[in-house]
């Protein structure tokens, strides 16, 4: 493509913002097209005969996408934000294998963060103290053993999980002098260009200093919105090879991340903080919601029980994880559920 960087920052961005086309779109857009204007002077109808399906109810002016894409590549590069195309050799090798992966994923760190062994860790924002310290401990222990940690920055598990990381590199450089630890990786549900909940901008510090990454498929300036924290979710899923679950009330955005974790065939695992006194409180208090707003809601929220059911394995710890995952294909489910029940789960790449 005969274009020069700053205008292919400017056409990236263009595209990647575009939240109605697909990321099959977006790629054969980026094929046919040579420039940020060359795609503002495509109409509705344009984009709809190239893409073959009718975009209803969808607003597009292509001079204002234009507009925001210049103001954004600029703070990218303003800030020293980095960026990963889809198709290019340096995209993660996992999130490039699920079919709804982002066009760019835009990061703040060390972007070598994203290439090495690692587990997805997620739960509740309102974490009870035993959830609270097992998440610390176990993503401590999988950072201590070199395993990079993914989450996703929220308040409870998210913060927890990403805590232990950064506490397991800076004691390793305290003995060594070297960030020779696992790093961990946070992903946002906002604009690459800020922290969300800004409540942990000291610990998104912390991440950085330690070898981690901040990425987000979000431009600058993006609102961290409903619908992206379940869009962030799919990303942590993919990310790893096994996504872990430390405590989560049915329904929960943790269980819908546990959903994309097994559409990615990938592992999943429930430790067994999920099954403490106070996290069996937690969960019958929101089965009793659940259960007065069902009449108005057709949906019945996913439950742990249903993971266990269909042989999803429970983990003490992170060395009890990686026994697991070293062991045959529902041997260890056959312990934790009833013999019957079938293990739909897939080996581990872990």
């Amino acid at each position: 493509m005969d274009i020069n960087q700053e205008d292919f920052l400017e056409f990236i961005v263009s595209l990647s913002r575009i939240s109605f086309l697909s990321l099959a779109e977006k790629v054969k857009l980026y094929k046919n097209l040579d420039s940020a204007r060359g795609l503002a002077l495509m109409s509705l109808q344009d984009l709809e005969k190239f893409s073959g399906r009718s975009f209803k109810r969808v607003k597009w002016d292509g001079n204002e996408n234009l507009k925001f894409a210049v103001r954004e590549a600029e703070t990218i590069r303003s800030k020293q934000i980095g960026y990963l195309l889809y198709g290019e050799a340096d995209y993660p090798a996992l999130l490039k294998e699920t079919v709804n992966a982002p066009f760019v994923l835009y990061y703040r760190g060390n972007k070598k963060a994203l290439y090495s062994a690692s587990v997805s860790v997620v739960g509740s924002r309102r974490v009870t103290p035993p959830g609270k310290k097992a998440t610390f401990d176990f993503a401590y222990t999988a950072a201590s053993q070199g395993f990079n940690v993914v989450s996703g920055l929220a308040l409870g598990v998210d913060g927890e999980a990403h805590r232990g990381a950064v506490e397991a590199g800076f004691d390793r450089f305290d003995k060594t002098g070297e960030w020779s630890a696992g790093k961990t990786v946070a992903v946002l549900p906002c604009g690459i260009d800020a922290v969300f909940p800004a409540s942990h901008k000291k610990l998104a510090a912390g991440i950085l200093k330690t070898g981690g990454v901040l990425v987000s498929e979000y431009v600058p300036g993006a609102p961290a919105e409903k619908f992206r924290f379940v869009q962030r979710n799919r990303i942590i899923a993919a990310l790893s090879p096994v996504t872990v679950v430390t405590e989560a009330p049915d329904g929960s955005g943790a269980l819908i991340t546990a959903d994309y974790a097994l559409d990615y065939n990938r592992d999943l695992v429930f430790l067994s903080s999920c099954f403490s006194e106070s996290a069996e409180a937690v969960r019958r208090l929101e089965r009793e919601k659940q259960k007065s707003l069902a009449v108005n809601s057709k949906k019945n929220p996913s439950s742990i029980e249903k993971y266990l059911e269909m042989g999803a394995p429970v983990a003490e710890n992170f060395e009890d994880l990686k026994k697991i995952l070293s062991e045959a294909p529902g041997s260890r489910a056959a312990k934790n559920t009833r013999d019957d029940k079938k293990d739909n789960l897939q080996p581990s790449l872990f």
